[in-house]
C-alpha cells in the first residue's frame, strides 16, 4: 500500500511541477513581451528606446555654438551621448559654418566623432566627394564617413544611383573604409534599394515602437529630432547604435 501511495505521489507531482514551470515561463515571457520599448527621460526631453546601449546625436550649424564638454558630461540614468555625427560639407563647394569648430572641440571632449556630407542629387557625385575629402581628415578612433542622401532634387532614380555610387567609390578609395549611407526609409526603398544593401545604413524613422521598419539590416537609427542636451541651445537629433561596445569599437577607423 505504501508503495502505491509513493507511485501515485510521483505521478501527480510530475504534472504539477510542469504546470508550475509553465506558469513561471509564461510570466517571464509576458514580462519580456510587454516591457517598455521607450522610456521618457526628462533630462533629454524625449522618449528613448531602451533596447540599445549606445546613444548619440548629430549636429550642424543649426545647433550654433556647442559646449562639447557639457555634452560629454551629461548623463541621465544609464543614457549619455556616446558618439556624434557632424555635418561637414554640402553639394559641390559648401562647408558647414560650424564644422571646423565642432570637429576640433568634440575631439577635445573625447566623444567618438563622425563627419557627414549632405548630398545634392542633381550634382556630380565625384565633385561632391572631392569637396568632402578636401575638408575632412579622419583619424584613428573616428567613425567612417557618411553620405546623407535624402532628397531627389529633380534627378531621376537612375541618375541618383549613378551619382551616389560615384561618391561612395571615391570616398572609400580615399579613406580606405566603407562609408555609411544615411537616409529615410521611403527614400531608400524608392531611390536606392538593393544596389546599396552592402553599405552600412544609418536610417531615419520616427514614431515607431522598437526599430525602424526596413527589411535590410541597419547600423544606426535616428529615432527622434527633438532632443535636449546640455551644452546645446537647440533641438538635437537622437540616434542609437545597433550593437554592443565591442562592435562599436570595431567600427571605428584603425
Amino acid at each position: 500500500m505504501a508503495r502505491n501511495k509513493k507511485s501515485l505521489f510521483r505521478i501527480l507531482a510530475i504534472p504539477v511541477l510542469f504546470l508550475l514551470l509553465a506558469g513561471t515561463a509564461t510570466y517571464y515571457i509576458s514580462q519580456y513581451l510587454n516591457r517598455p520599448r521607450f522610456v521618457r527621460y526628462k533630462a533629454f526631453g524625449i522618449d528613448i528606446p531602451v533596447a540599445y546601449n549606445i546613444h548619440g546625436i548629430d549636429v550642424s550649424h543649426h545647433q550654433d555654438n556647442i559646449d562639447w564638454k557639457a555634452v560629454q558630461a551629461m548623463q541621465a540614468s544609464n543614457i549619455k551621448v556616446g558618439f556624434a555625427f557632424i555635418k561637414a560639407t554640402e553639394g559641390l563647394g559648401r562647408v558647414d559654418n560650424a564644422f571646423r569648430r565642432n570637429w576640433f572641440n568634440i575631439g577635445q571632449a573625447n566623444i567618438p566623432r563622425g563627419a557627414y556630407h549632405y548630398f545634392i542629387s542633381s550634382k556630380s557625385g565625384k565633385a561632391q566627394a572631392e569637396n568632402f575629402i578636401e575638408t575632412v581628415q579622419l583619424l584613428p578612433g573616428d567613425l567612417p564617413p557618411v553620405l546623407d542622401v535624402e532628397a531627389a532634387n529633380g534627378a531621376s532614380t537612375q541618375n541618383i544611383r549613378s551619382r551616389v555610387k560615384d561618391f561612395l567609390a571615391l570616398i572609400e578609395a580615399h579613406y580606405k573604409v566603407r562609408p555609411i549611407i544615411y537616409t529615410y526609409v521611403d527614400f531608400y526603398e524608392h531611390y536606392l534599394g538593393k544596389d546599396f544593401d552592402a553599405y552600412p545604413l544609418w536610417i531615419a524613422h520616427y514614431l515607431v515602437k522598437d526599430k525602424p521598419r526596413i527589411e535590410r539590416d541597419w547600423l544606426f537609427w535616428q529615432h527622434n529630432e527633438k532632443g535636449h542636451v546640455d551644452g546645446i541651445n537647440a533641438l538635437v537629433d537622437f540616434n542609437v547604435f545597433n550593437g554592443d561596445s565591442t562592435e562599436f569599437k570595431k567600427l571605428l577607423i584603425k
